[in-house]
């Protein structure tokens, strides 16, 4: 035996500290297995030792697998087909920590920003990221039990249930019976190379078809103009956007008209767009020239 007061001075042998617990685990709820993958790609290189146990496609599936394998933490998108993420996250209740991931910052309520609940924006920024990363170590390294969120989860819910319905309720509004137009498309799956990117409506200045397809023009994070991709029809996504900034010019193009810098007349009824910080020009067809005869 050896300590202080023990022959020879010498200090005791340290004792071993309790071993480390097993990883934290996760799961992953996104309706889109693109964006289900970035993510899982992002958590692997900033928290390695995360294990993702299981991926789910709609808010049903996972409850299902949250019941079946009991993750630590999950990573629920907010809107989903059928039962969405708050749905889901109103069954997990505290058995777990919640993160919600949303494209649509009006869903990030500000009990989100005083740091109540966690939530990602899409596309998830890495620092963003980071910082949510943090705080799940901490609770997870201290045993904390979940936030009881009963209450801020609830408040979620009446809000997704209140925009999902706004349209209803104005269609009601202006007349029984009458159909209700849903609004305008404010963001843009789309995609770049291997890359699933969301685009913001405003940042796209023309769309052009592409056979099945339509390419998306717009300008990225730098300013710089950049092309996408889009898995739709150029007539069916021009359903979707604002008619009063989005217009047809061309059989196959439809231009925002924030990114009009001037248009010249051409013989025959015809024209040519020019657009702002954009080298390429849009023929306007004598269908469409009349929209451009006061500019």
């Amino acid at each position: 035996m050896s300590g202080p007061g023990a022959p020879g001075g010498l200090r005791p042998d340290p004792q071993p500290g309790p071993p480390p617990g097993p990883p934290a685990t996760a799961l992953i709820a996104d309706d889109e297995p693109m964006l289900r993958a970035e993510l899982q790609a992002l958590l692997a290189s900033a928290w390695p030792e995360l294990e993702v146990v299981a991926q789910a496609r709609n808010g049903r599936e996972a409850i299902e697998l949250f019941d079946a394998r009991s993750p630590d933490i999950c990573f629920l998108d907010v809107q989903m087909p059928g039962l969405s993420g708050v749905d889901a996250a109103r069954h997990i209740g505290r058995r777990a920590h919640l993160v919600f991931v949303t494209a649509f910052s009006e869903y990030a309520l500000q009990a989100f920003e005083r740091g109540v609940l966690d939530y990602l924006v899409k596309p998830v920024a890495p620092a963003r990221l980071a910082e949510t990363i943090l705080r799940l170590q901490e609770r997870v390294r201290l045993a904390a039990p979940a936030i009881n969120a009963e209450q801020l989860v609830q408040q979620l819910a009446l809000q997704l249930r209140d925009s999902l319905r706004g349209a209803v309720g104005a269609g009601a509004s202006a007349g029984a019976g009458m159909p209700s137009t849903p609004p305008p498309l404010k963001w843009l799956r789309a995609t770049v190379g291997q890359t699933l990117r969301l685009i913001a409506v405003d940042d796209i200045d023309y769309l052009r078809a592409d056979n099945k397809y339509t390419l998306v023009a717009w300008r990225g994070d730098d300013g710089r103009p950049a092309e996408a991709l889009v898995t739709m029809p150029l007539r069916d996504l021009m359903a979707q956007l604002d008619a009063s900034q989005f217009v047809q010019v061309h059989r196959s193009s439809v231009v925002n008209l924030k990114a009009v810098s001037h248009v010249v007349r051409g013989e025959n009824e015809t024209a040519d767009i020019h657009l702002k910080g954009r080298s390429e020009r849009l023929s306007v067809s004598r269908t469409y020239v009349h929209l451009f005869r006061q500019m």
